[in-house]
């Protein structure tokens, strides 16, 4: 502090714990700080206060009444990318960049002011300033006159005598500035002063957080509106801080990351793009109560009422981003599509590959069964051949002539006499038991057995004449065949 008589305003974080807000404190004649007034950014979460700068003044005890504002939009400027920029960025140019704002207005209300401040660069051996007007005249004369109210304000007219200032750094290593009073612009006659005042000083601003007043000095700037000088201070040193000694992707509320799909989505959409605008432009709204509306300040493009809006492209950022987040979209949706394809294409050889494997377990069980059934087959026909053997066997054992059949099927179960119990000559007509119609013969010497033991057997005589008297017992003779 330089002088605790001299009035001093601190810039403080706010006390409500708002990280975008902040406020002034007052310390006057040695007392404690006061809240003076209220500092308020835009919510930075918000889509409409991106890629812009915007800073209000308001009173501390009454939140609806508005000093004055700042609005910055950056130009932007577009960098040249190189190939492995554009490789890395799918095609997409790298984002612009924003620029360093050359001048700034300050709007004041009641009455309605516009104040430019215009930023001049420092060079190597001088340091950075900026200057802006002020006029000295900005209140109507008491006048009854209808002539008189047709007439335009003070701060409109050229006319108007104003007063020059000059915000200057110190040093170029220094974070102080001082603000002085460089003389009146012009005289009443339009012709530029020969001989102006040296620098007066009026404002200190100590480490960009404490703003000192010259008060014995700021009378001679001879202005009616002093207040209005205040807040064009206060507003000018806070906007030096945070725009020309900050960072400006933080200042102007830049977002690294992409456009969000909501957001791309709502500048492609043409219902949104269509939404009329809002009548309060860029408010930084505090109160539910109505806000003051310059009557005078410069149309501004505004965001729609729903917050969670995002109003048409406005800057080449905007559009950079939009078209990067459409580049992205456009390269995930080929690379989705690209998965789908290669996942159909995988369960396409899945289900071939298990069809193919159902076929050949078909095709093997099919195989098996018909090995089993063969396999059975064989066996059922060897257990019959061998059963019927044995049975002839036993036949034979028993004395019984068994006449060979011309065939053997495997249905027929021949059983002998002498082992089972005899069956009807309609079931075995290739075997009969001996004394039921069929005659045995005898092999070699073996007698006969049974009921004609000792009996000769008669030839038979064929019904056609086909054996003769003279052929042996026991063995039949063929006869040659009168037609063939």
């Amino acid at each position: 502090m330089l002088d605790e008589n001299l009035p001093t305003f601190y810039l403080r974080p706010s006390t409500d714990q708002v990280r975008h807000n902040a406020s002034v404190l007052l310390s006057h004649h040695g007392s404690d700080p006061t809240p003076a007034y209220s500092i308020r950014h835009p919510d930075p979460s918000l889509p409409a206060s991106r890629n812009r700068y915007a800073v209000a003044l308001y009173d501390s005890y009454i939140p609806d009444v508005l000093f004055g504002e700042v609005l910055l939009i950056p130009k932007w400027t577009q960098p040249t990318p190189t190939k492995e920029e554009l490789r890395l960025n799918n095609g997409v140019p790298p984002p612009p960049q924003p620029l360093l704002p050359t001048e700034f207005t300050i709007q004041l209300y009641n009455p309605d002011q516009q104040v430019v401040v215009r930023a001049k660069p420092g060079s190597w051996n001088t340091s950075p300033s900026w200057e802006f007007e002020m006029p000295q005249q900005s209140f109507r004369q008491p006048s009854s006159s209808s002539l008189d109210r047709t007439q335009s304000d003070p701060t409109a007219s050229e006319t108007t005598p104003k007063v020059v200032f000059r915000w200057k750094k110190e040093g170029k290593l220094s974070k102080d500035h001082v603000c002085s009073i460089a003389g009146k612009s012009t005289n009443l006659d339009g012709s530029k002063r020969k001989h102006r005042e040296p620098d007066i000083i009026i404002a200190l601003f100590k480490r960009l957080s404490e703003i000192t007043i010259y008060e014995p000095n700021l009378y001679r700037a001879e202005m009616e509106d002093p207040k209005g000088l205040e807040v064009v201070l206060l507003l000018g040193a806070i906007v030096i801080r945070e725009v020309f000694n900050g960072q400006l992707h933080e200042v102007f509320n830049i977002s690294e990351n992409r456009v969000t799909e909501p957001i791309v989505s709502q500048a492609l959409s043409p219902k949104i793009a269509s939404v009329p605008p809002s009548p309060n432009p860029y408010q930084i709204p505090q109160s539910p109560s109505k806000h003051h509306t310059p009557p005078k300040f410069p149309p501004r493009q505004t965001p729609s009422t729903n917050p969670g809006t995002r109003p048409p492209p406005t800057d080449p950022r905007t559009q950079w981003e939009i078209d990067a987040e459409t580049a992205r979209l456009q390269k995930q949706i080929s690379h989705e599509e690209h998965r789908r394809r290669r996942a159909e294409e995988a369960e396409t050889r899945r289900v071939k590959k298990m069809l193919e494997a159902e076929e050949r377990e078909a095709a093997r069980l099919k195989a098996e069964t018909d090995r089993r059934k063969r396999a059975e087959i064989d066996r059922e026909t060897e257990r019959l051949r061998r059963e019927f053997d044995e049975e002839v066997r036993r036949a034979q054992q028993g004395g019984f002539f068994v006449q060979a059949p011309v065939q053997r099927p495997h249905s027929a179960q021949p059983v002998m006499s002498g082992a089972r119990p005899q069956r009807t000559s309609a079931q075995r007509p290739y075997l009969q038991p001996l004394g039921e119609g069929v005659q045995s013969i005898s092999f070699g010497n073996t007698p006969a057995t049974g009921t004609n033991q000792g009996k000769k057997v008669k030839g038979k005589k064929s019904f056609w004449g086909l054996r003769g008297s003279g052929e042996s017992q026991g063995r039949l003779v063929k006869k040659s065949s009168s037609v063939f």
